[in-house]
């Protein structure tokens, strides 16, 4: 098993953790999967993801299901940005092509779609 390192960034960082499930189909995953990878995905919506102020953004995946690690900066306030985000060029153009893929609701932004997970342990 290979473990992922983790970037360092000049300032103290918080981590928000998030979730969501694909449709059940091997096909649309594989999609998926593709259109998340190095010169697929589209470059407005990751200058958008850093416009907000989002440092780092990882996304892991296991059968359907999305797990999604989002970084910051300490001052960062998540309604104000994802906010932001949504009223952003082709992000919710970018939202409604990856509901194809995604359980969610038409018309659905970002937030709606992705789900915040509550930490329940941590090792310090």
């Amino acid at each position: 098993m290979k473990g992922y390192a983790a970037r360092q960034h000049p300032v103290p960082v918080k981590r928000y953790c998030r979730t969501m499930d694909l449709k059940d189909d091997p096909a649309l995953i594989a999609e998926y999967v593709k259109r998340h990878s190095e010169g697929e995905s589209w470059p407005e919506i990751l200058a958008g993801i850093r416009e907000v102020g989002i440092l780092e953004m990882e996304i892991y995946i296991l059968g359907n299901r999305l797990f999604m690690i989002v970084e910051t900066p300490l001052d960062f306030d998540w309604e104000t940005a994802m906010t932001r985000l949504a009223t952003l060029p082709r992000q919710q153009e970018w939202e409604d092509f990856m509901a194809i893929f995604q359980q969610c609701r038409e018309g659905d932004t970002a937030d709606e779609k992705w789900k915040m997970m509550e930490r329940m342990f941590y090792l310090y």
